[in-house]
Parts: structure tokens; sequence; C-alpha cells
């Protein structure tokens, strides 16, 4: 407490009346931290079967990419945080962006979008560790908070055991490998799921910022932000609530941030779409997919990535209509889902990377995940040991066979 000109600074100070707490007050102020702790630490130990297993799965992944890059003579380190698309985001994060469209396919970085980017540069500004290291410690953090929200989705809306097996399939798919990838997935997974949970719980605010987030992350952030804004405009037209309008008006702002972004900087009202021409990108109705299918499979002899990629592709359909049919998903996550599938199918862009890009579609699984919570135990435990041995042989021959990006 300052002392006044009068005052003895030997003297013990004295409370003024205006600075007195009640006790009241600080009890709760006290208290009120404790239950936060308590509550967050309630929730994860809920979680933590899931979150176990996830990590289980996804560390044998590892661990099979690493003994068989080791017989290859490959580094472990470059191919989970420098290869491919980690080495873009990685350029993006020390040097920036290009200002000019240029005319050469596949080289104008600006097709990627800028959260992940950021948070490499600010990590690197923080932490001693390489930029590269930077990025894979964001993807891997990033994929535990990702399976966190899809567990409490799938708790939430089916219980506990729907919850954690929702999550193993989610970290068995095949081309799961990449959510411990300095990729943008795992980010993206992470901010939609959470997005989600927030929609279903009435958080308005909450699944607006995080949509809006999802959209400065990836091109398919338009889903998560159709998602929350759908959603909130039909709860709207029951009830206006102030909140859910600002959701609702919230959540397309960081697609539309950097679109807009984009073309200014190009100097071109569609520049973010040019650049995508250039990467071979534009939305077709799914004529491209077809194109591809029948050059890989009546002219060509498809590798074994690409055949793998048609039959995720042709699975997401299969799913998306048994959620459909089944009539038990609330409407955000099939709105998500649902766009996710049209954009992926529909795009005339290349076609190895499909399988990744429908990677954040998690609410497709929930069909398997209650058909396999019916199971008996010891059959459910077969079926996704078997999944998980898969997912890391696949890994492994994604990163070290197949010749192409993940």
């Amino acid at each position: 407490m300052p002392y006044g000109p009068l005052s003895d600074p030997s003297a013990a100070p004295t409370a003024t009346p205006s600075r007195v707490v009640p006790a009241s007050r600080r009890s709760r102020s006290a208290a009120r931290p404790s239950a936060t702790r308590r509550r967050l630490l309630s929730a994860l130990r809920h979680a933590a079967p899931a979150l176990l297993a996830y990590a289980a799965v996804r560390a044998l992944g590892v661990l099979v990419l690493a003994v068989w890059a080791h017989r290859e003579h490959r580094g472990l380190w470059h191919l989970l945080a420098e290869s491919w698309d980690c080495d873009w985001y990685l350029k993006i994060a020390a040097n920036g962006y290009a200002d000019t469209l240029g005319h050469a396919f596949d080289t104008n970085n600006l097709a990627f979008f800028p959260l992940f980017p950021l948070l490499i540069r600010a990590g690197d500004a923080l932490l001693p560790a390489p930029r590269g290291g930077v990025g894979l410690a964001i993807a891997v953090g990033c994929s535990f908070l990702a399976a966190w929200g899809i567990f409490k989705i799938g708790d939430r809306l089916h219980g506990r055991r729907a919850g954690v097996l929702l999550v193993v399939l989610w970290a068995c798919l095949p081309v799961s490998l990449v959510q411990w990838m300095g990729y943008t997935e795992s980010l993206f997974t992470a901010l939609a799921a959470w997005s989600l949970y927030a929609v279903l719980t009435g958080r308005w605010l909450w699944a607006g910022a995080l949509a809006a987030l999802a959209g400065l992350t990836r091109p398919t952030g338009v889903a998560v932000a159709a998602a929350v804004s759908v959603t909130a405009l039909l709860a709207l037209r029951r009830r206006f609530e102030p909140r859910v309008l600002a959701g609702a008006l919230l959540a397309p702002l960081g697609w539309l941030a950097y679109v807009g972004w984009v073309g200014a900087r190009l100097g071109r009202w569609d520049g973010y779409f040019a650049v995508q021409r250039l990467w071979h990108n534009e939305w077709d109705g799914g004529i491209g997919t077809l194109r591809w299918m029948k050059q890989l499979f009546l002219v060509e002899r498809p590798q074994l990535f690409l055949v793998i990629v048609t039959i995720v592709l042709f699975s997401a359909l299969v799913l998306f209509a048994m959620s459909l049919a089944g009539g038990g998903q609330p409407l955000p996550l099939l709105v998500y889902a649902g766009l996710l599938v049209a954009i992926v199918l529909g795009s005339s862009g290349v076609y190895f990377p499909r399988a990744r890009f429908l990677l954040p579609a998690f609410p497709l699984l929930l069909p398997l995940a209650l058909a396999l919570a019916r199971m008996r135990t010891r059959v459910t435990v077969a079926v996704l040991s078997g999944a998980a041995l898969t997912s890391a042989a696949f890994g492994g021959h994604m990163l070290l066979v197949w010749l192409g990006p993940p």
C-alpha cells in the first residue's frame, strides 16, 4: 500500500474501507479456480480410456514406421516433421506468403491457410526447439485435443463406451499417421470437434469462435462454419437469442477473412480461387473424381496407396448414407460431414490426398462405433487390434513406399 506524505513508514499500514474485500467474496474467488481444476481433472479422468487408447494406437504406428524407416535408411524426424506439406508450412512460417499470383503450377503458397504457420512462428520465437519440432509438437498436442473433443461428442450422444470406440476408430484410419506429422489435420480436427461439441451444448460464442479458427486452418473450414451457422439460424427461428446470432455470424469469419486477404494481396477479387486453379483444384461436382477413377482403374494399374484412397472415398459415401438413414445424428454433425464429403468428392484436384482430406470427418465413424459398442468385448478388441495393426502398416507404406505426399 502506498504511503501518504504524512504517514509513518515504520508504522503498520491500515486498510481503508474501500480496499476491504469481504470474506465471502475472497472465499468465492479462491474456490473458483479450485472448482474449475476439479471439473477439468474429472473430465480428463472420464476421457482417460479414450486418450490412452488413442496414444497406444498412434504410438504403435510411429513404432512400426521407425523400425521400417531404419531398415530403409530413412530419417524418421524428416518424415514426420519436414517432408512434403510440412516443408510448405515451415517455409511460410519463416518467410511469409507470396505477393504475386505467378503462372507456375503447384508453387504458390497462398493455397495454404495461415493459422498453423502462425502458430509455428510463435512457437519458434518462444521455444528453443527447431522449427520442425515446433510444428510436430503442435500437431501431436492438437491430436490429443481432437481425440478428447471426439470422445466428448460420442459420450454425449451415445455414452462413454461409444465415445471411446469413436476415438479408437479415428486413430485407426488408414492415413492416421498424418495426425502425428507436421500437417494441419490434427489442429483442424480439434477445432472442428470442439466447435461441434459447443453447438451440441449450446455454447454458441465458443462454437462460432472455434469455427472461425477452423476457417483459418484449412479450406474445408467452410464445413465447420456451415454446421454452426445453419444450426444457429434454425435455432433462431424458434427463439431469438443474441448469442446464437453472434455465433452464426462469427463462424464463417475466419474463412472469409483469409480468402478476402488473398484477394486484396493479389489485387483481384477471385485471387484465392485463382491460386487454387494453379493447384488444379476446382469444384466440378465430382466429374474430375470419376475421371481419376476411370484413369486409375480402367487405363492404368493403380498403386496400393491409390486403391486405399478409393476405398476410403467409397466408404465415406456409404457411412454418410448410414448416418442419414439411422436418423440418430444431430444436424450439425450431418452438415459438417456431408459438406466435407461433398467438397472432397466434388473437387477436380489431385486424387492421392483425398483420404487425408477426409481424416477430420470423424462423425462418419459413429455408425461403426455404435455397431462395435453392441458387440462382445473380445470381438471388439479383436477388430480394433486388427485395425490398429493395419493402420500402422499402411502408415509405413504411405511414407516409405508410396512416392508422393500422403
